[in-house]
């Protein structure tokens, strides 16, 4: 198969051409060359950027287009449209945030998504994300219909994450000793590790399937504690941790999901946020590789970074020293 990437060359994009390309698919990358400039030299790429540009993109055929990209409702309707001719099958990949909201257990794909009362606003906020999600969701399905094939994933973890929202807990658990830890182990949590969503994308697309998908994982219940235990097991460390009450973070003014990454607390509100249901992914082939081996190269990858990376998500060794001294007194 033909496919075209609107992206390709940062997180997810760059595992969705090694996937393409290990099953033996043509790749056309269309991006800024502003991201890994220097990754797949020697693949087919079109610079330009998908809002001005997309007229460099004519008099060519693929048979789906993947895009990974699409925040803003305006312009991924104007990707879709620009290029209704020239692609079979618009793939377009947004998230489980665009749900309107998550006290349900088992949300799926039919549930409600969220609204957005001013549909021309475009500033991607913490409040915004989701339901301009859903518009972007709304104007590739109205512009393909069936040939149309929407992905939901949750948290995306593995190599080149550029978060941090998952690493941060392998890297510091391998650094061992004291480690805070939010709440209680047996709190619920979904992630999926990015080459498996890969590979499940490109599966689909091979499939000629459309409609839509939660995507996230894994196929049991995992538990932050479980999370924890699988990285400390990998590294070999001597981690202890140490569980936070959401009282005493929330006094603290330490941030879930980013100064404590992957985890939110297990409120009635927030329910369903790590319990969606992925039946429908899981019958259509998505697979899991085990959380020891997302772990491991994840924990690889990062150690080949530089030392003094600044880090997007978790807490400092200063901090985390400091609330650990305050939660024993």
């Amino acid at each position: 198969m033909k496919l075209l990437i609107l992206g390709g060359t940062r997180f997810l994009g760059r595992h969705l051409v090694d996937s393409a390309l290990a099953r033996g698919h043509e790749v056309t990358l269309f991006n800024r060359g502003k991201s890994n400039p220097d990754l797949f030299l020697n693949n087919d790429t079109i610079l330009g950027g998908r809002e001005h540009d997309l007229n460099k993109l004519a008099g060519r055929e693929w048979d789906a287009v993947i895009d990974t990209s699409g925040y803003v409702p305006r312009i991924v309707r104007l990707s879709a449209s620009r290029l209704e001719r020239s692609v079979s099958r618009y793939v377009f990949i947004s998230s489980i945030s665009v749900y309107a909201g998550f006290s349900k257990i088992g949300i799926d794909e039919n549930d409600p998504v969220g609204v957005i009362e001013d549909e021309s606003f475009e500033e991607i906020t913490g409040e915004s994300y989701g339901p301009l999600k859903a518009l972007c969701e709304k104007a590739v399905q109205e512009v393909y219909k069936e040939r149309a094939l929407i992905i939901r994933p949750g948290l995306i973890v593995g190599p080149h994450d550029p978060t941090d929202r998952f690493t941060y807990w392998p890297v510091r658990t391998a650094r061992g000793g004291d480690v805070l830890a939010p709440e209680k182990p047996d709190v619920s949590v979904q992630i999926i590790d990015v080459r498996d969503l890969s590979d499940f994308v490109i599966k689909l697309i091979e499939e000629n399937a459309s409609g839509i998908y939660n995507a996230t994982g894994p196929d049991y219940e995992l538990t932050l504690g479980a999370m924890l235990d699988a990285s400390k097991q990998v590294s070999n460390s001597d981690a202890k941790f140490h569980w936070a009450s959401v009282e005493f973070l929330a006094e603290n003014k330490v941030e879930a999901w980013s100064d404590m990454p992957v985890w939110l607390p297990d409120t009635e509100e927030d329910a369903g946020f790590s319990r969606v249901d992925i039946s429908k992914a899981i019958n259509a082939g998505l697979r899991f590789r085990p959380l020891q081996d997302t772990v491991r190269d994840t924990l690889e990858w990062a150690n080949t970074r530089p030392s003094d990376h600044n880090w997007r998500a978790g807490l400092k060794a200063e901090r985390e020293e400091e609330l650990l001294r305050l939660l024993h007194t």
